[in-house]
């Protein structure tokens, strides 16, 4: 049986930091449009609990200062997230698999739809289904 309180407390925040680093969302927008200023927002990686033998993370979509972070934006990307190489949530599951060493393991994943819980915070969850 899995100890989610050990779980839990693998997840600080030095931890989510190291397996997706903030420099990243410039690196995404630089890609995108060739320029990392033209971005809307920041990623963050977030840890959101464990559910049953589901693993939620969270892609946290902060709005930048001056920016508009428009449901429009941010509908289509899971699908574009679930593959674009710098975003790379395969490598982030992967990292969390060895994060959680003897605790469990990191089976199937899949990016849930994008949830907008403040004006200027998106959220995508992450689910990882664990053995």
């Amino acid at each position: 049986m899995m100890n989610t309180s050990t779980i839990d407390a693998l997840f600080t925040a030095e931890a989510l930091a190291q397996l997706f680093p903030k420099e990243r969302s410039n690196e995404f927008f630089d890609a995108l449009f060739g320029d990392a200023s033209e971005g809307s927002y920041d990623i963050e990686l977030a840890y959101g609990g464990v559910n049953g033998n589901s693993l939620i993370m969270e892609l946290k979509l902060h709005e930048r200062p001056g920016c508009c972070l428009a449901c429009n934006l941010t509908q289509g990307l899971p699908q574009v997230f679930s593959r674009h190489p710098i975003i790379n949530v395969k490598g982030v599951v992967e990292d969390v698999d060895k994060l959680l060493g003897d605790e469990a393991s990191c089976k199937e994943w899949s990016l849930g739809y994008t949830e907008q819980r403040q004006k200027e915070l998106h959220v995508i969850p992450i689910n990882i289904s664990l053995s």
